[in-house]
């Protein structure tokens, strides 16, 4: 800490406090009665998420956690989960959430790389850990579920329990124990679309400074109900585990998607917020249609990974939510832009407000962000000139764990380097129209994969698309869709291109269309180069 050297400005420290977001648990004293979670058929107040935070901090360091030492959690949406955001950083150790969709090996890959010292596992996924148990050299500690136990007692064997470990903590207030705002606070592991996952690190500055930015502009507040439909595990569950402390809402947690109960825990529990990809959204607008059901109160939808096609937000408005488009990645925390919404745009048809909402938009408050050409300078505000999306602020994370080469390619002339190419319009608002790796160059044209994708989920009985490019001796690279159909849905080739030839340049159309399911990664995103791959075989 630099003091201020200003006469007569008190030395003592006054006007400093570090910025961590463990600074929000001790806020939750002056609404110890909220509630501050609700899972399945419990419910308890921010007293006693306080009290468990404290539990699991001080169970940690009776059991030797030493400072940076990393603390593993492979879990769904737990409340144990949520509290270990505090837990974990309160012994002065570092989260690292990982995706429980991943394969034992991968999962063996990122417990070892980020050489964690413990790994929490929730009990259904302990048997993908057992696989590869003799080659992880973390302690493994069984979450329970006492509900719906699936364990033999074989499975368990040299394993304590979570509930023998907070056992042994103590319910004692931890001072904050941050002395550098600059540590880490988690490390998120990249999915790895194409190789080794990257370990991003989070500090507490930047943790901080993210929540704050999500509570501010959601528009969030004590009355507030967040249901966890987002995986806390997937980029830094966009800074929400923080968020929602920090104004003492209440987190319903939800450990599958089951859009039935979705849909009641939004009506039983009067949820404001949530966050997750398109096709969340459009699997739950489909439940409620299917079933005659409309929100009671208006729902804030934050979606994120792909653009809100106008068919989403079409059929998302006629159900009584309210979407809110925002952009980022893990090394930003998750959202790092919002297209930020102004109330005469509402008066705008359909059609036109869908477009304006597909833009990634503009930087949250207190955050930096700019699209620049090859040479890397600002390109025009044009809406045409393509450039690459690049990104800084006390919100971008320090760089790839033990992954030097990384960290410079991508974090480098003081700006991180996103990989997105992007157009910004008259306004400002910048606009994804794809990953570079997923431009599609066919005759000589650039063809954006995701504005064919966005038109394609216009047509009726559309679930998912993914647009790529296949190789081809005449024009280098021909426009190639694979479509995912809803249940029931029948369409052909031939209607597919018919559909697009009216809406897009004809270099733009698939000249191949597919039917079938498109593969993704743990996390949800499409594996093109999977299909790439696959074309390339034929």
């Amino acid at each position: 800490m630099n003091s201020p050297k200003y006469e007569g400005v008190d030395q003592s420290g006054a006007w400093y406090s570090v910025l961590t977001p463990l600074i929000f648990l001790d806020r939750t004293k002056y609404f110890k009665d909220k509630t501050a979670v609700v899972y399945r058929d419990r419910r308890y107040s921010y007293e006693k998420f306080y009290e468990n935070v404290m539990l699991q901090a001080n169970a940690f360091l009776k059991r030797g956690l030493k400072r940076e030492d990393k603390v593993s959690f492979v879990s769904r949406n737990r409340p144990e989960f949520l509290e270990a955001f505090f837990g974990v950083p309160f012994a002065a150790g570092v989260l690292v959430p990982i995706n429980f969709r991943l394969s034992p090996k991968e999962m063996e890959y990122i417990i070892n790389h980020s050489e964690s010292r413990y790994v929490v596992v929730d009990e259904p996924f302990l048997s993908s850990l057992n696989e590869v148990r003799e080659r992880i050299k973390a302690e493994i500690i069984l979450l329970e579920d006492e509900e719906n136990p699936t364990l033999k007692e074989s499975d368990r064997k040299d394993v304590i329990t979570y509930k023998e470990l907070v056992r042994d903590g103590s319910p004692n207030k931890l001072p904050i124990p941050v002395e550098d705002e600059y540590s880490m606070i988690t490390l998120y592991y990249t999915s790895g679309t194409t190789g080794l996952p990257k370990g991003v690190m989070h500090h507490h500055r930047g943790a901080f400074l993210n929540a704050m930015a999500e509570a501010l502009e959601h528009q969030m507040s004590i009355n507030s109900a967040y249901l966890w439909t987002l995986p806390m595990f997937h980029a830094a569950g966009w800074g929400f585990p923080w968020a929602t402390v920090a104004v003492g809402a209440t987190n319903v947690c939800l450990d599958k998607v089951d859009y039935p109960l979705i849909y009641q825990l939004i009506d039983r529990e009067k949820v404001t917020h949530m966050c997750a990809a398109p096709t969340v959204y459009v699997n739950l607008v489909d439940h409620m249609k299917r079933n005659a059901l409309k929100f009671k109160r208006k729902v804030h939808m934050v979606v994120a990974g792909a653009a809100p096609a106008p068919a989403v937000l079409r059929s998302v408005e006629e159900v009584g939510g309210e979407m809110s488009h925002v952009y980022g990645l893990t090394e930003t925390y998750g959202p790092h832009s919002i297209c930020e919404w102004r109330d005469e745009w509402n008066e705008l048809p359909l059609e036109e407000r869908a477009r304006l909402k597909a833009r990634q938009g503009i930087p949250y408050v207190g955050f930096e962000m700019d699209v620049f050409d090859p040479e890397g300078k600002p390109v025009p505000w044009d809406g045409k000139t393509i450039g690459e999306v690049v990104m800084r602020g006390h919100n971008v994370a320090l760089g790839y764990y033990k992954n030097t080469e990384k960290t410079l390619e991508s974090f480098r002339d003081g700006w991180f380097h996103s990989g997105d190419a992007a157009v910004v319009h008259p306004d400002g608002y910048i606009e994804i129209v794809d990953r570079f790796k997923d431009l599609i160059n066919t005759g000589g044209e650039k063809v954006s994969s995701q504005l064919v994708e966005k038109t394609l989920m216009e047509l009726d009985g559309v679930k998912a698309v993914a647009v790529y490019g296949t190789p081809d001796p005449k024009w280098g690279e021909v426009v190639t869709a694979r479509i995912e159909l809803k249940d029931g849905a029948r369409l052909s080739a031939e209607e597919v291109i018919e559909f697009c030839k009216k809406r897009l340049a004809h270099f733009e159309c698939p000249k191949i269309v597919e039917f079938g399911t498109i593969p993704m990664t743990a996390t949800g995103k499409m594996q093109k180069y999977v299909l790439r791959r696959e074309a390339s075989k034929k």
